[in-house]
């Protein structure tokens, strides 16, 4: 208990951090600092250096000693298994205060970060799995003269940009993956929400993660993100954020033309059938808009309900809305945490204006809410939305939903797939045949059938279209941190092609 009572109050004072490079912490010294001010209670929390090129070439260069000396990448499966074990171990022991911290710089609810937190060290353990089993190919098809084989082998240096609204999750998500397979890496978290994942340098290396394997270099996209993504000595950049900031990044990255693995925006629908179980589905819409105050890629931000049971439904979901918590975000009761700055919340309420000059109509919400000093949103439904509208079109990135009708199965799908985006849906519906046509024909790289926003690390997830290249998690995760050597083995004697 006494360890709960330490992270229940916002500090007094500014927690300042430097930056980590080669198994050391560097002062911000010269440094411009930003203060970061939490979302949820309007109070400085944390300073982060802005780091210059130069610090990321340090990093990179201590990356990549450290990929050549085969500290990480020599060692075998079994013992990578056992550091990612450790890590999983400490971020359960720490994982009140990683929450802690994750709540003051994002402003989600505590017990959001708590699941998060606890959802990283599974993925730690899974990919301890993979680091003992990750195996090639065998070929004796090649007749007596020849045996192949195919290898994986890590990337080397690998580019970690990752986003402001899931810090902690991202990362776990993305880094035991790329550990696993023994690359070496630069982290650059968001300027806004740096703090755990600069602390997770001291549980990595408590855990025996060797120096250089993981370095933190903190400051804005335009200069540190692009240094990362464009740098020749990086092998391989992985970026989660917006799709227009997705563009730069791999045009950045044809420097070396290094691989890349993006997950990008999505504008994802929640398809709901007349003969789904509604009340169900009324929950899972309200938690699939709500989650992270809807900051969130895969938001279940397009309602496309059929029009025989949309009135019925929307009363359902507008009593869901009606009933969701605001409040303290370290109140583990509170259920709807705060926009991550003013200009985001600035922007999420112009789409709500500009839905109403579109023609929608506001059923509920469109307001901030003052709680705690904290900057929030009540969750809001427009109705009377057509799917030509840019407030259906384009991610708001916030608690709004959009709800459009459907007359059927076929036009569902024509609606849903009619985006840019192709990232996540979700399908409600107690038909199997029903629910199989339409995860079969739906464009979106993670799909749900009467749930949302669920699951686990053992599947990879990833995007269609203009939400994303490659795949993260899984099996498929830590091979996408690989390279593919096919190897010809001769057998005997040579016959001489010059006689």
């Amino acid at each position: 208990m006494e360890h709960v009572t330490a992270f229940a109050a916002v500090p007094e004072t500014v927690r300042a951090f430097g930056f980590f490079i080669d198994g050391t912490w560097r002062d911000a010294a010269e440094r411009e600092t930003m203060v970061r001010r939490s979302p949820a209670f309007g109070r400085d929390v944390t300073s982060v250096a802005l780091c210059t090129r130069a610090d990321v070439d340090e990093a990179v260069a201590a990356a990549r000693k450290a990929f050549r000396a085969r500290s990480w990448a020599g060692i075998g499966g079994a013992d990578r298994a056992a550091v990612l074990l450790g890590v999983a171990r400490i971020i359960r022991q720490r994982a009140e205060e990683l929450a802690f911290w994750e709540t003051l710089e994002t402003g989600k609810p505590i017990s959001q970060s708590r699941a998060e937190i606890a959802d990283a060290a599974g993925h730690y353990e899974y990919c301890a799995g993979i680091a003992q089993s990750l195996s090639g190919e065998a070929f004796n098809t090649h007749g007596d003269d020849m045996f192949g084989v195919v290898t994986r082998e890590p990337v080397g240096v690998v580019g970690l940009i990752n986003p402001w609204n899931f810090p902690f999750i991202v990362l776990a998500e993305r880094l035991p993956y790329i550990l696993a397979s023994g690359n070496s890496v630069v982290v650059k978290p968001s300027e806004m929400t740096s703090a755990t994942t600069l602390m997770f340098a001291d549980l990595l290396k408590e855990a025996g993660l060797p120096d250089g394997v993981y370095n933190v270099v903190t400051g804005t996209g335009p200069v540190v993100g692009q240094a990362i993504a464009e740098h020749r000595d990086v092998d391989m950049i992985s970026f989660t954020g917006s799709t227009r900031t997705g563009e730069a990044v791999l045009k950045a990255s044809a420097s070396n033309f290094k691989k890349a693995s993006l997950e990008l925006g999505g504008k994802n629908p929640q398809i709901v059938f007349a003969d789904a179980d509604l009340d169900d589905a009324a929950d899972g819409v309200a938690f699939g808009l709500c989650f992270n105050a809807g900051q969130c890629c895969v938001s279940g931000s397009r309602l496309i309900v059929e029009e025989t049971v949309a009135e019925r439904f929307q009363a359902l979901v507008l009593d869901k809305l009606s009933r969701i918590r605001i409040g303290d975000c370290l109140d583990p009761e509170t259920q709807l945490g705060a926009i991550v700055s003013d200009q985001q919340c600035e922007k999420i309420l112009g789409y709500v204006k500009l839905g109403e000059e579109e023609g929608a109509t506001v059923a509920c919400g469109g307001n901030t809410v003052a709680v705690s000093g904290g900057r929030f949103i009540a969750p809001t439904l427009l109705t009377g939305v057509r799917n030509d509208m840019r407030v259906a079109r384009e991610e708001i990135f916030g608690p709004v939903l959009c709800m459009i009708t459907f007359s059927t199965a076929g036009e569902a799908l024509e609606i849903a797939n009619d985006s840019p985006y192709g990232l996540g849906a979700s399908i409600w519906t107690k038909d199997i045949d029903k629910a199989l046509r339409a995860m079969r024909g739906v464009q979106a790289g993670r799909t749900w059938v009467n749930t949302t926003i669920a699951g686990g690390p053992g599947q990879p997830v990833g995007g269609f279209k203009q939400s994303g290249i490659g795949r993260e998690g899984g099996r498929m995760g830590v091979e996408e941190y690989t390279e593919v050597k096919s190897v010809h083995i001769a057998i005997g004697k040579r016959k001489h092609w010059v006689t």
